[in-house]
């Protein structure tokens, strides 16, 4: 008698590769959103304090690269509001135009890096950060995506998600937290960032 050997398939995909591969990734997908997202606001967030509070790594980098001193003051602000439009739910509009702004800003300090001659230690984490707001867009929920027809029905473009209370409680306390381990621990960043200057001979104190 022939014993014949008989293959379990998972009644939820099927078995078949393709449909076992999409439902790993349907799973998988929302971890990688959350996880370059969550990545792309905490250094937006870090940045703001950073800039607002225009510690000396800001100032010798700004002076270095040839930019205004004022220049620090300004991305702060818009650090603050990047942020905000990337992790709250609702204004779909506004977080494509947070998205493209974080991937000019962060492509341009990569520019302005390799112009000034500067070695892969400074252009390299922008570039990371740029790739990492790449994939956040890429990677994000049908319901932070623009209607196909924004166009020519942007009633819904614009408007918060009153519907999702809990979406905003998380996203405020997200940006809370964020907001503290920023600030708290800028002291010790301050001294890390000044070795790095001094380093790369930016300054010499």
């Amino acid at each position: 008698m022939q014993n014949r050997t008989t293959k379990t398939l998972d009644p939820a995909t099927g078995g078949h590769p393709v449909t076992v591969a999409r439902s790993n990734w349907v799973r998988i997908r929302p971890i990688a959103f959350w996880a370059s997202t969550v990545v792309v606001v905490f250094e937006l967030i870090a940045g703001s304090v950073w800039n607002l509070a225009a510690i000396e790594w800001v100032q010798v980098q700004t002076s270095h690269l040839g930019y205004p001193d004022y220049f620090i003051y300004i991305l702060g602000v818009c650090h603050v509001a990047a942020a905000a439009a990337i992790i709250v739910p609702g204004f779909k509009l506004l977080k494509e135009w947070a998205y493209a702004g974080t991937v000019f800003m962060w492509s341009g300090a990569v520019a302005s890096h390799l112009v000034n001659g500067d070695g892969p230690e400074s252009w390299a984490p922008p570039l990371m950060f740029a790739a990492f707001a790449a994939a956040s867009w890429s990677l994000r929920p049908s319901d932070r995506h623009l209607p196909a027809s924004w166009l020519s029905r942007t009633t819904d473009a614009g408007r918060p998600s009153s519907d999702r209370p809990h979406a905003w409680a998380l996203a405020i306390g997200l940006v809370t937290v964020l907001y503290a381990v920023s600030i708290l621990t800028l002291p010790a960043a301050e001294d890390i960032t000044r070795e790095w200057a001094v380093q790369r001979g930016w300054t010499t104190e």
